[in-house]
């Protein structure tokens, strides 16, 4: 009896001490909004505005386990698997993918972190964190879940997130962060088919942020041996107490030019009491495809409030009006038209 009681004494330690060197957490996003949608498609014969119940506006609604393992002396074995969630339907989001969002494992210490796997790219999480609206709330297409992704609707031309990918980021160092990241293309006899090469600088320091990034990746096609498309922005926020300021820059190209534009964005964010925020932008696109009529201006205004820690209500207006020969985005209906996106929604962190 003695002997069994201390062998269940030993077991018990052995497994409070796992428990506190290894750690899983659940948790996820349910984000649902009333959409009011007008593309331009209203004439001869046009489907006019749409009214639909989207999920992912604010955030995208996803279900996500992460946890790290303490291997010693500062060494750390961590992973992360996150499901995108069509909430309005129950689908997966991402195409269909279980883990769309991100599925990786790696390691971190002193040396900084190391993430092998599904996950964002580097420059996603540089507009991400320069963007007034969190790349999300406005612009969009009504019906599509996760449709909102406010700054990458317009800037990006390529997934924000890679798949077959080796990310390094670097510690804190004294307010500058660093990532690298590489993509295998993963095609015999050619290394840089499908390949895609980013890295990212932020240096944060009291009320500023400033960030760089710059991704190139591989789109070519059998007919087209070598197009890569490049992307190039740099933003900074600055929080003056009473708003937070936020100006950018971006620029995309494609080696064939089929693909080129520059992305100018001002915002500002206005916390008019403990739970409210204001949100405003005005973006500008400019085709380099074309020499005239070359044109996007969007221009949006959002709200949101805070009902706990957890939960939070939110409603935005965007419009983005294009000349003659451009679409930015490609969310109006056609070259020239208007796209116009009102919501009203709610959101739930677990």
């Amino acid at each position: 009896m003695k002997k069994s009681l201390i062998a269940l004494s030993v077991l018990a330690a052995v497994a409070g001490t796992a428990q506190a060197q290894s750690s899983v957490t659940v948790y996820g996003v349910l984000d649902m909004a009333l959409q009011n949608e007008n593309n331009g498609a209203f004439s001869k014969g046009g489907k006019g505005a749409i009214t639909s119940l989207d999920s992912g506006v604010q955030s995208g609604s996803r279900l996500g386990f992460k946890g790290s393992e303490d291997l010693g002396n500062g060494l750390k074995a961590n992973f992360k698997l996150e499901m995108g969630i069509q909430a309005d339907t129950g689908a997966s989001a991402q195409g269909g993918l279980a883990f769309g969002r991100a599925a990786w494992v790696g390691l971190s210490g002193d040396f900084g972190a190391i993430q092998l796997g599904r996950q964002n790219k580097p420059m996603f999480d540089a507009v991400d964190s320069i963007d007034p609206f969190g790349t999300g709330i406005i612009g969009g297409s009504a019906t599509d879940s996760t449709s909102a992704t406010g700054l990458g609707n317009l800037f990006f031309a390529t997934n924000p997130r890679s798949t077959n990918t080796a990310n390094y980021t670097t510690n804190n160092l004294s307010g500058f962060t660093g990532s690298l990241a590489y993509t295998f293309g993963e095609q015999a006899g050619d290394n840089s088919k499908n390949r895609g090469i980013g890295a990212s600088g932020s240096y944060a320091a009291g009320p500023l942020l400033a960030t760089v990034a710059y991704h190139t990746e591989d789109v070519s096609a059998a007919a087209k041996p070598t197009n890569a498309v490049k992307h190039i922005f740099a933003g900074a926020t600055y929080d003056f107490t009473v708003v937070k300021a936020a100006l950018a820059y971006g620029k995309v190209k494609s080696d064939d030019n089929s693909v080129a534009y520059k992305l100018w964005n001002l915002g500002a964010t206005f916390p008019v009491s403990a739970a409210g925020t204001i949100i405003a932008g005005v973006t500008r696109v400019s085709s380099d495809v074309v020499s005239t009529d070359r044109n996007s201006t969007q221009l949006a205004l959002g709200y949101t409030h805070s009902l706990s820690k957890r939960t939070n209500v939110y409603t935005s207006f965007s419009r983005l009006s294009n000349d003659a020969n451009v679409n930015a985005g490609g969310l109006a209906s056609g070259l020239g038209r208007t796209e116009r996106m009102v919501n009203v929604g709610i959101r739930h962190a677990f």
